[in-house]
């Protein structure tokens, strides 16, 4: 086999940051809203914020389960994009759209049923875990009046990013941001005539945005029509087998996306176990700045998924296999440069945060520098996650990840809770240390090449 060179030509990495940039800007859009709120619910005090973020790490877990259900979808998507197969693209989001609307249901339990025993699972241990809890339950009772328009939202905007089509999510996902800032500031502080609702208002404002979200892509689907765009009618035309096929890929992705939400929900409530508000708000604060230049992550992914579904599900293998080299030696010089983004990004902690106490202000600025460090080792983990699903091979991270996690990461948090006093800057820091071992075992396992296939040939009209 002829040695591939480890870095593709200049038009490769045009076209990469073609699709990569505009994902990058509409979560930077994003991450920059998301610290404006911050800024304004941290005018609140400590307590509010804390309350509010408690809230959020239990909603994440839901939000990775859509994005889980997306990107098993997003596989066959554009595999089918790139065969140029319009009736495999329409099954693929209606695998996308169903299952998604099944994941509503412990949604609902959650936000409804159950906020306090679940969110307090998050603060044991903490000081002030009860009055953190009351601001938590307004804003996650809720928070389940967006539920259902962010999944249909996210099952449309990820289908257009995998067909190539970037602009359009930034566009409406930049204008839903805004529109959440707008109301935010009216609702939470008590604006243009309307009455300060604080952590209930930020909750309204996010109601509002996903709402308008919503409605304009469903606008964009009646006047675009995107090839895998199905009417309300034909939902339910499902292709069982292949169906069946992209659930079995998708429970392997699931298990390792929720083995990670796992050991990062179970080391969150471990680092806030470690004091009181200052500790929670601190450490949610480092990561709405880190957020800044977590972009990297969902543009790297885009990019990856769709220049390598295409080759892979136009046949073209030999090509896809340079590809891969190329693209994880673009994402460790990418790192690099993120890395000092990273850095820079610390002088804005205390202009944003000036209202925290200066214990979570120092949390915060230690936080934003330990996650810039470990910005290489992150985008390349990322990305031959993404070249591994690419290609069906969604073994790598229900194996290997979760292997690593559950064996290592698990252990290792539970160890230093109980024998050690490290502050949760320092406990955070020892536990991603061993994110280094999971690039390794992935960098073996992609060498293998099962992710090295045309998933359409089997499930193609054509």
């Amino acid at each position: 086999m002829q040695k591939t060179e480890l870095f593709g030509s200049r038009s490769f990495y045009v076209k990469a940051l073609a699709i990569a940039l505009p994902v990058m800007l509409q979560q930077l859009i994003q991450s920059l809203v998301s610290l404006v709120d911050n800024f304004m619910v941290a005018g609140l005090g400590d307590v509010s914020m804390s309350g509010v973020n408690v809230a959020n790490q239990i909603l994440f877990v839901f939000m990775i389960f859509i994005v889980t259900i997306n990107n098993s979808g997003g596989i066959y998507l554009s595999q089918f994009w790139g065969a140029e197969d319009p009736r495999g693209m329409k099954q693929a989001f209606r695998f996308k759209l169903i299952t998604g609307l099944f994941a509503f249901i412990p949604y609902l339990l959650v936000c409804v049923v159950f906020p306090r025993q679940v969110m307090s699972l998050m603060l044991i241990g903490n000081t002030e875990a009860s009055l953190i809890l009351d601001q938590g339950v307004i804003y996650m009772r809720m928070m389940f009046f967006m539920g259902l328009q962010m999944t249909i939202s996210m099952s449309i905007a990820s289908s257009l990013r995998d067909t190539g089509e970037v602009r359009i999510p930034l566009f409406i996902s930049g204008g839903a941001a805004l529109t959440n800032t707008f109301f935010n500031w009216v609702l939470i502080y008590g604006h243009l005539g309307a009455p300060a609702m604080g952590v209930r208002g930020a909750a309204i404002a996010t109601i509002i945005a996903r709402t308008i979200e919503l409605v304009s892509y469903v606008i964009v689907c009646k006047k675009k029509k995107p090839d895998f765009v199905i009417s309300p009618l034909e939902i339910f035309g499902v292709d069982k087998a292949l169906y069946l096929s992209i659930l079995k890929k998708a429970g392997m992705v699931l298990v390792s996306e929720m083995t990670w939400v796992m050991s990062e929900t179970i080391v969150t409530a471990v680092y806030n176990g470690r004091g009181g508000a200052d500790v929670v708000s601190g450490m949610a604060a480092g990561f709405a700045i880190a957020n800044l230049f977590f972009v990297a992550f969902g543009g790297t992914t885009s990019a990856t998924s769709v220049i390598m579904g295409r080759a892979l599900g136009a046949g073209k293998l030999e090509l896809a296999r340079k590809q891969k080299t190329w693209l994880i030696s673009g994402g460790i010089v990418l790192g690099l440069i993120m890395f000092a983004f990273g850095m820079a990004t610390t002088l804005i902690v205390p202009l944003v945060y000036g209202n925290l106490s200066a214990g979570a202000i120092r949390i915060c600025r230690n936080m934003v520098m330990l996650n810039a460090a470990f910005l290489p080792v992150w985008l390349t983990m990322n990305m031959q996650l993404a070249i591994s699903r690419s290609g069906g091979d969604t073994a790598m991270g229900a194996v290997a990840d979760a292997l690593i996690t559950v064996v290592v990461v698990l252990p290792l948090t539970f160890a230093l809770a109980v024998f050690t006093g490290m502050g949760p800057v320092m406990l955070y820091c020892c536990v991603k240390l061993t994110d280094a071992v999971k690039v390794i075992a992935f960098h073996f396992w992609l060498k293998k090449e099962r992710w090295l296939k045309n998933l359409t040939v089997e499930h193609s009209s054509k």
